[in-house]
């Protein structure tokens, strides 16, 4: 089953269990997955569908960290919420120990040797790891092995 049609399930399954809330974040990630769709005149596969799903996780972190930061408590618990769901369906994300290899056998992969070689090790990273890591993270990694 496909990420949209998982996507499609989940929404009819809570539409008929009541949850209000899980249906209105079920509707808005398939509102960014239509929109994205629309504006590029395609179909997403499930690896689009994990760069949409990211992009929606990174905004939602951002919010949190701002209505915070304002002290609004009420809306940053809504954000909390609506990043649960989301994550929900994003693939489980790698550990520390998983993300060091996959840097080292990158940079092997690539030959890369300096910092400024960090473009092609980043480059298959980001089709390796996508939807399994926080690519801010990784790229640190990568920055602090080709730097040391």
């Amino acid at each position: 089953m496909t990420l949209k049609q998982q996507l499609t399930e989940d929404m009819k399954a809570a539409m008929k269990a009541g949850e209000k809330d899980r249906l209105g974040v079920i509707r808005l990630i398939n509102a960014a997955i239509k929109q994205k769709e629309v504006d590029e005149r395609i179909q997403l596969d499930d690896a689009a569908v994990l760069g949409v799903l990211e992009k929606m996780v990174k905004q939602r972190k951002d919010s949190i960290a701002q209505y915070e930061a304002a002290g609004r408590e009420d809306l940053a618990a809504a954000e909390r919420f609506e990043l649960g769901v989301i994550q929900g369906y994003l693939p489980a994300q790698l550990g520390e120990a998983e993300l060091q290899a996959a840097v080292e056998a990158a940079i092997a992969q690539t030959g890369a040797a300096a910092p400024a070689d960090m473009g092609k090790v980043m480059g298959v990273l980001k089709a390796q790891l996508a939807g399994r890591a926080d690519m801010g993270q990784v790229s640190a990694l990568v920055k602090r092995r080709l730097a040391g």
